[in-house]
């Protein structure tokens, strides 16, 4: 009987391969503070890195663009008196960063469009409400201005920023450190690791805990859990023998994983990041010199280590890109930003192919940057999709919408929301507006792509014509 040696994947010769020195980011203090976060975070405009800084926290937002030497006068975002432990870009704003830090708050800061030209002390929102430092910040996936905040208080709060309100606290159901926070596909449900040993999975707005699952890794060190694309949960910890193991679980049924896989006796925290779209995990130890990747399927062992791409120094951090930054015309797949003592380095995955046609199997259509749901709609209950792009014509930002924050009174809010029962709704008809003003800038805007290049070309022809003209004068 045929039997097939090797599985058929088409991930199966993605190959790392970090940039040549000029296209790095050099001379950056990376922050030495002892917490397990990723320090860097990525969108399709610009790179922050938590950096340090005397006299309370800071990060470098750098345009992507910017590379090579980083003048040590370069302007920082600098308005924590505290250590920064973590920051994350709005999925739904590029010019929108929130950061946690060791002073207790959490900030909202708006980046100007081409980056900073002098240090930014001024956050658009500062969100007052732990108790302790704030070592965990992730924005909801579909739903505009809601962000999540993990402290060492043991405390989840999810905030509307537009309104730079606290509007759930989830208080007592973590005893202890809080290590990782995920939001599922459509932000209906987040799952916590926490140092108690415990997998949680929580209805933040009914406020309770859905699944959990006591000892998922029995080792003492840090954990990780994320959310995957078909409800499953991902975690990374340590066997009872110290060694780092990694597990599949159903929410469903948590008293037996679907998977386990022991890896080896490392002892740096792995973090792992997730490409819905192509079911791919990444697994980036903190002080290991490699990343590991497996493709996630309903084929057991469920779990199938792909390949390992390994550079010859330690990563203090890693961010990731999303899927929309990326090059679709030289197949790229993930692209990692490596942290280093005094550098970032870009490592960029591809899958190698001979076409130069657009590769539909690589890029299904991806969670672009539009947001599915208006906070106030998600606090009601409701659930929503991300909205996917296309990225076959290469992805083209559009104008991004400013963050503005207009404070609440609590008391006038639960007035409003009285009369919002009573009274008819105008909602609908104001979103249609700003739908089609939308779409005549996108309009817009490819016009004056297509001018450019026409103009390009046409310069081009010119520089052509008045050399043969020389040569016929000659």
């Amino acid at each position: 009987m045929f039997r097939r040696v090797v599985r058929q994947s088409k991930f199966r010769h993605v190959f790392g391969q970090a940039v040549k020195n000029d296209q790095c980011y050099d001379d950056i203090r990376v922050s030495r503070v002892t917490w397990d976060s990723s320090f860097c975070a990525v969108n399709p405009k610009f790179v922050a890195i938590i950096i340090e800084a005397s006299g309370g926290g800071a990060f470098l937002v750098l345009p992507l663009h910017k590379t090579g030497r980083i003048d040590k006068a370069y302007p920082t975002v600098c308005g924590h008196t505290g250590p920064v432990l973590d920051i994350d870009w709005c999925p739904h704003n590029d010019q929108v960063i929130a950061s946690g830090s060791e002073d207790c708050t959490v900030m909202v800061w708006q980046i100007p469009e081409n980056g900073l030209t002098t240090p930014l002390s001024e956050p658009v929102v500062v969100l007052e409400g732990h108790s302790k430092r704030v070592g965990i910040v992730t924005w909801h996936p579909t739903a505009r201005n809601v962000l999540l905040s993990a402290g060492c208080d043991n405390m989840v709060i999810i905030w509307n920023v537009g309104t730079g309100e606290n509007m759930i606290q989830l208080e007592d159901m973590h005893p202890d450190v809080i290590f990782s926070v995920c939001w599922n596909r459509n932000g209906s449900l987040i799952c916590t690791a926490c140092k108690d040993k415990k997998i949680r999975v929580i209805d933040p707005r009914k406020e309770q805990i859905v699944a959990e699952k006591e000892k998922a890794h029995e080792g003492a060190r840090p954990m990780r859990a994320i959310f995957l694309a078909d409800g499953n949960v991902f975690t990374t910890g340590f066997s009872r023998m110290s060694e780092r193991q990694l597990a599949l679980w159903n929410p469903q049924s948590m008293d037996e994983p679907i998977s386990v896989h022991e890896m080896d006796t490392s002892n740096g925290v792995l973090l792992p990041f997730y490409d819905p779209d192509t079911n791919v995990v990444y697994l980036c130890g903190k002080g290991d010199s490699s990343i590991r990747y497996f493709e996630i399927t309903d084929e057991a062992p469920f779990v199938h280590y792909l390949n390992t791409f390994t550079t010859k120094e330690p990563q203090r951090g890693m961010g990731y890109m999303p899927k929309r930054g990326l090059d679709v015309n030289k197949c790229e797949i993930a692209r990692f930003y490596k942290l280093h003592e005094r550098k970032c380095e870009p490592i960029i995955m591809t899958v190698p192919r001979k076409s130069d046609l657009f590769q539909d199997d690589l890029y299904p259509d991806t969670a672009g940057p539009d947001c599915a749901l208006e906070a106030e709609d998600w606090f009601d209950g409701k659930n929503a999709d991300p909205i996917l792009i296309s990225l076959k014509q290469g992805y083209i930002p559009g104008k991004n919408r400013e963050l503005k924050v207009v404070k609440k009174n609590l008391f006038d809010n639960k007035l409003n929301k009285k009369t919002d029962h009573t009274g008819p709704t105008h909602k609908p008809a104001s979103a249609t507006p700003s739908i089609q003003n939308e779409a005549k800038l996108d309009e817009i805007l490819k016009e004056v792509k297509s001018l450019k290049d026409l103009i390009s070309s046409q310069e081009k022809r010119i520089t052509k014509l008045e050399e043969q003209i020389s040569k016929i004068a000659i």
